[in-house]
């Protein structure tokens, strides 16, 4: 589960090149102290690597600091931007939450969360915002207004529940844990989610990035291509922390292809750490010249139940002012 940091609204992930999006990836990715002050130059160089306009990026930082992702440091000749305390601590988060994914089974104890809910005829657009956000919490629809999750903690869906349905009238709504006499069966809780279609999906991953994690092995992957790389295998990866219910192992058909998948990512993500973050010194050093000194990268934890591992800097350098 996420860190909660209510201060901090975090830009809709959506596929293509978003450049929200990339910025906030960048900056999970390899910044980790809200001391590092940058110029919008440097943002600019790093969004120009995956093609996106100086406009577009400036527009993009913009945005990020609205949101309050991203802050200001006046009072200088340039601008000065750094990333927020609790935008770090939502990165360090959702980086341990994506690196972790898939590495150990869920803890079960045979029981489900189960959501029931009631709302009048005419509350159509109540209705679709429940189900939209069952959905973003991992819960599948069993039958209609019954929806089902593996996942042990109610605080979520209840915070969710209450802010939806708690100013409509004649709402009603149920959070329960239950078991299943046939877990199995064409109305147990395995009936609700497509397990081919999310096989398949994995299946695709490995398909796509195969020859990639071949050229790594043979080191055949210069820096001026592994920051966008990475990039975009960890936004490839990302989507299955969100889509996948992460199931108990007795329900997955055999042959269950999330461990070919999550091997390969992990095994490029953390090959190519290194030279991604070479990269992104270069492409920020001539306007912001203690890139070095500030820039890192994650990568896994041994054990997935730990926090992911900060990487050195690339070349030592004196610290700057504040950091620690």
């Amino acid at each position: 589960m996420e860190a909660d940091h209510p201060d901090v609204d975090v830009p809709r992930s959506q596929a293509g090149p978003n450049p929200q999006h990339l910025l906030t990836t960048v900056m999970g990715e390899y910044l980790d102290s809200s001391e590092a002050a940058l110029p919008a130059a440097a943002v600019v160089a790093v969004l120009g690597e995956f093609g996106v306009s100086p406009a577009s990026a400036r527009a993009a930082l913009a945005r990020l600091v609205r949101r309050g992702l991203v802050a200001v440091r006046a009072g200088g000749r340039v601008p000065l931007y750094h990333v927020t305390p609790g935008t770090i601590a939502r990165h360090r988060s959702t980086m341990h939450r994506f690196l972790a994914f898939g590495g150990v089974a869920r803890p079960w104890d045979g029981q489900w969360l189960l959501v029931s809910y009631s709302l009048p005829e005419a509350r159509q657009a109540q209705r679709h915002a429940v189900r939209k956000a069952l959905g973003a919490l991992g819960f599948a629809r069993l039958y209609d207004s019954v929806w089902i999750s593996p996942d042990p903690d109610p605080a979520p869906v209840r915070a969710a529940l209450h802010d939806l349905l708690e100013p409509v009238a004649g709402a009603r709504w149920s959070v329960m844990r239950t078991r299943f006499e046939d877990e199995t069966g064409p109305g147990g809780p395995a009936a609700a989610y497509d397990l081919d279609d999310l096989a398949a999906r994995y299946r695709a991953f490995v398909a796509r990035h195969v020859d990639l994690a071949a050229r790594v092995r043979a080191g055949q992957v210069p820096a001026p291509q592994a920051l966008v790389a990475r990039s975009t295998l960890m936004d490839d990866w990302r989507r299955f922390v969100v889509v996948d219910p992460d199931l108990p192992a007795h329900l997955l058909p055999p042959s269950w292809p999330r461990q070919e998948a999550r091997a390969i990512f992990l095994e490029i993500h953390a090959a190519l750490g290194p030279p991604a973050q070479q990269r992104l010194v270069e492409l920020m050093t001539p306007s912001w010249p203690d890139a070095a000194t500030w820039v890192t990268h994650y990568v896994a934890a041994d054990d997935p139940r730990d926090r992911p591992r900060r990487a050195e800097p690339v070349a030592a350098a004196e610290p700057a002012a504040g950091h620690r």
